[in-house]
């Protein structure tokens, strides 16, 4: 059975593409040490080009899942992840959510109300702890 934390780890991956993925994948499962340079990833995934590690890293950066300490000199820009798995899945699923909402409105609302009555006593009470915390 997979821990709550691989479970984390592959649904926030999930709502990466394919590349972001595989870069967060080496960055939440800690293979690169932190701060980290385009080249420490590189070191990890051999089979990528410079240039495409480089853009993928700010790609993230902009979505707001990496942060990065400008480059002085001839020194590398150096990232670190702005959030954990476990972090990026609530923020991902409110940002869901809200576009959810504000494509369908009520209906939306609706739909999740609906599914509350679905829910089993167990999904129940972890959604309560979600709620509180």
């Amino acid at each position: 059975m997979a821990s709550m934390a691989d479970t984390q780890l592959n649904r926030a991956l999930n709502h990466l593409g394919p590349l972001e993925g595989r870069i967060m994948r080496v960055v939440w499962e800690h293979r690169v040490e932190e701060p980290f340079s385009v080249r420490s990833v590189l070191a990890r995934m051999p089979d990528l080009a410079y240039t495409t590690v480089m853009t993928t890293l700010a790609r993230l950066a902009d979505k707001g899942i990496l942060t990065f300490t400008a480059a002085t000199g001839r020194q590398p820009y150096r990232y670190r992840a702005a959030m954990t798995a476990g972090q990026f899945l609530i923020w991902s699923s409110r940002r869901d959510a809200q576009r959810m909402v504000e494509r369908y409105g009520d209906l939306a609302l609706a739909a999740f109300a609906d599914r509350l009555d679905h829910l089993t006593a167990e999904q129940r009470e972890r959604l309560q702890k979600l709620i509180d915390s």
